[in-house]
């Protein structure tokens, strides 16, 4: 019932969609980061648009969804891979945060952008999409982006929050696709308006605590939302949260920095490096760093 992206479609207007589902996934993920409340609301609810977003494309690689600003918070991304493995982290000035108050996490980034990024290895050209970051909500920045730049009509209800202590999410998103829609169109454009209000509606009529109920599950919540348009549900993808550091991948790092800069690194004959995505730590012993040998 949990973890997961699954596509549908509305079979009386052809509107298509996608939802995502998150539970022991995204508990997993945000619990060992130290973070405000603030902030673990502001990364869960990047992770589970850049879920939604990913399940949009066909790719073989890492999805990245990142937005930085220029307020408290000032980085905060997750990626998806073709696989499905999902992570996310934030970066941020706990003094500024006690400085400030807001109306919604979104706030807290201020004036920025955010970036969809699809990355498939060194042999093919990366793509990315910039739009400037929205006050109002994360949310409001996707839509932003799609209106501006694919010139797709795109709804969305989000919810990220604790169910009885545990962080749970949940997203929803429909879209009027142009090159599903033509062939409709050209005989029901009236009609076609009228569907795409008529979902928007429907969409909106969802309730926070029904987004995040682990009691109903995502078949349920569709069909509650929108059974008089016939929904079609297709299979799910599965979500594991799981980071790619590694090493391996510590080594790399290490290996391309100044002498005096590792020297610096040093504490108690350890360098100890943290991955920030899953915090964990690695300890490495400078000879082997110097040696370039990483064991």
């Amino acid at each position: 019932m949990d973890n997961f992206i699954q596509t549908f479609q509305l079979e009386s207007s052809r509107i298509r969609g996608r939802i995502v589902r998150l539970g022991d996934v995204i508990e997993n993920i945000l619990a060992p980061h130290d973070y405000p409340d603030d902030v673990l609301q502001l990364t869960g609810e990047t992770l589970t648009l850049c879920a939604l977003l990913s399940s949009m494309l066909k790719y073989d690689g890492i999805f990245t969804l990142q937005a930085q600003g220029k307020g408290p918070v000032r980085m905060v991304v997750a990626d998806v891979t073709s696989n499905g493995e999902i992570r996310a982290c934030a970066t941020f000035s706990q003094e500024e945060l006690a400085a400030i108050s807001h109306k919604n996490p979104a706030e807290l980034l201020g004036d920025g952008y955010m970036a969809f990024t699809v990355d498939q290895g060194e042999f093919t050209e990366r793509y990315q999409g910039i739009v400037e970051l929205k006050p109002e909500s994360l949310v409001a920045s996707v839509q932003n982006y799609f209106a501006q730049s694919e010139q797709i009509a795109t709804g969305i209800m989000l919810a990220v929050g604790r169910q009885g202590g545990r962080w749970r999410a949940c997203g929803i998103m429909v879209q009027q696709m142009p090159e599903e829609t033509d062939s409709y169109n050209k005989d029901h454009s009236d009609i076609n308006e009228d569907d795409w209000r008529r979902t928007m509606i429907l969409l909106g009529s969802v309730k926070e605590e029904e987004l995040l109920d682990s009691d109903l599950s995502a078949n349920d919540l569709l069909f509650r939302l929108f059974h008089e348009e016939g929904v079609r549900v297709f299979d799910p993808q599965p979500l594991i949260n799981k980071c790619r550091c590694s090493v391996e991948r510590v080594s790399a790092i290490l290996s391309g920095m100044p002498g005096e800069d590792i020297d610096d690194m040093i504490v108690d004959g350890r360098i100890v490096m943290k991955c920030e995505f899953c915090s964990r730590d690695y300890a490495i012993d400078p000879k082997d760093v110097r040696k370039g040998k990483m064991q």
